[in-house]
């Protein structure tokens, strides 16, 4: 049985015997098969009772309307034991009165399925450690074991060459008793004969290994693997899929008669993560990379992140999401982008107010002296002593490096004057007539592109590094162009 971990963008079956956990003795026979497009499936030949009853007498039973969901099922298939999680009843055929006996058949749809151990639900602190790998891991890890040399005497390849490994140590950051450990795995070398030639082959891997001083559970694995997809997300601009993602369990540590310590035994997770990675397709270029370990190093990232992504997760959830699954619409990606402005600039906690403390209360409650009681607390409500949303574009522009920023957003008052009026017109009056397409298109990229400048400058990216992206990025350098274009104050447009 192979080692490796099971890739969410490979598909898998695994044949065994199955039953509910409060009924371990009624074992059903079943195939439970992994798609990626389509999930988990678990084909049974039997049946779990799905159907809902009462039995309002004595030898009488009703069926209501309805099915039954279970929130587990356990297995043993193919050596392993297996836990699938949010089970549904898609299917149930049974063969009551039919001329010829066959078994009933019942097919169940599954969210989650733990391959490697049986636990009683996704809060169940059973796990000591996990291991995700993310997309382009590799690439914002800035190293690798090998190492290649071609050989050129007095400056002429003459073809030969070799590659080499040096396994690298593993870099490491403790964040509130947590371990983050950034490992590098790679496979012995191996040479694939083919009939029309002989590949030698090596791979290396790169993972992010978690591990807690206490165990933890599913749930918060999964909170976990999010925390780095996220992160890789936000360093290479795009999406970035979850690849494969392994737990240890708890309490299955043992030795070697020779005293040698044997790893946990470990259990592979199959679900539908914000975005599924492809192992095998090629990585995202080098130049359009935002930050790797190289500009900012892992022992530092790394906890910055943890503070940020918590802090912060609702505007960078928000801008991830055009990453991930951009609207067809440039309206609905118009209100993602500002709302991530608003959202961030109240998460960083900035003390803005218009009008200092005393002087609002004393203005407050003289205009509500004039109000009739009736209207009073309505009124009262209306009266809020916080920043207008142009306040809080200004405010987020005057935080990362000016530079960067100049590069970025050419008339930063004007680009706040014009998306505050495309969103409160679109707020207010359900459309935007006094903007154009290609108008709204600019406010929603600088608008992204100052969130997310932001959010590099938070987690401590230099400004150095800052300056260079918006500079060499081209989707950045696009932007500063569609800038220059539509949101500055000589447009006669405007």
């Amino acid at each position: 049985m192979s080692n490796d971990p099971l890739k969410l963008d490979n598909a898998g079956e695994w044949a065994g015997l199955w039953w509910l956990p409060s009924d371990p003795e009624e074992k059903v026979p079943g195939v439970l098969r992994y798609d990626p497009d389509h999930g988990l499936s678990l084909s049974l030949i039997g049946t779990f009772e799905d159907r809902i009853t009462s039995n309002p007498a004595s030898g009488v039973t009703a069926f209501h309307e309805g099915i039954r969901t279970w929130d587990m099922i356990h297995g043993a298939a193919e050596r392993r034991d297996v836990t699938l999680l949010g089970c549904i009843p898609k299917n149930s055929k049974r063969t009551f009165g039919a001329r010829v006996k066959s078994p009933d058949k019942q097919i169940v749809a599954a969210t989650t399925a733990i391959i490697g151990a049986h636990v009683s639900g996704e809060v169940d602190p059973v796990f000591a450690g996990a291991e995700v790998s993310v997309e382009d891991l590799g690439l914002w890890a800035a190293s690798s074991v090998f190492e290649g040399i071609l050989g050129a005497p007095d400056g002429k390849i003459d073809g030969t060459g070799r590659i080499s490994v040096k396994p690298r140590e593993a870099q490491s950051v403790v964040v509130e008793d947590t371990e983050y450990r950034l490992v590098h795995t790679h496979t012995l070398p191996y040479f694939d004969q083919r009939k029309g030639g002989t590949v030698g082959r090596m791979k290396d891997t790169v993972s992010i290994r978690v591990t807690p001083v206490d165990s933890f559970s599913l749930n918060a694995a999964l909170q976990s693997a999010s925390l780095v997809q996220d992160l890789i997300s936000l360093a290479t601009h795009r999406a970035a899929g979850v690849i494969w993602l392994r737990l240890e369990v708890a309490g299955t540590e043992s030795l070697l008669p020779n005293g040698r310590p044997l790893p946990r035994r470990r259990a592979d997770v199959l679900y539908s993560p914000a975005a599924l990675g492809e192992h095998d397709a090629k990585g995202v270029e080098h130049h359009r990379v935002f930050f790797t370990c190289d500009s900012l190093p892992f022992e530092e990232v790394l906890p910055r992140w943890c503070e940020a992504h918590g802090r912060l997760q609702a505007a960078t959830n928000m801008i991830l999401g055009l990453r991930y699954a951009p609207a067809r619409f440039v309206e609905n990606n118009l209100l993602t982008a500002v709302g991530a402005a608003e959202v961030l600039h109240r998460n960083l906690r900035i003390d803005e107010k218009p009008f200092p403390k005393a002087e609002f209360a004393a203005m407050r409650a003289a205009m509500l002296a004039q109000v009739p009681d009736e209207h009073r607390d309505r009124f009262k409500g209306a009266i809020r002593n916080d920043p207008t949303l142009r306040d809080r574009l200004h405010a987020l522009s005057a935080r990362p490096d000016q530079e960067a920023i100049a590069q970025l957003v050419p008339d930063v008052d004007h680009w706040a004057r014009r998306t505050t009026r495309a969103r409160n017109d679109l707020a207010h009056e359900g459309s935007t007539p006094n903007h154009s397409i290609e108008e709204l298109f600019a406010i929603v990229e600088v608008t992204t592109a100052v969130v997310i400048l932001n959010v590099l400058h938070e987690i401590g990216l230099p400004a150095d590094r800052q300056r260079e992206i918006v500079q060499a990025h081209p989707q950045l350098r696009s932007t500063f162009r569609t800038a220059s274009e539509w949101l500055v104050a000589s447009n006669p447009d405007s």
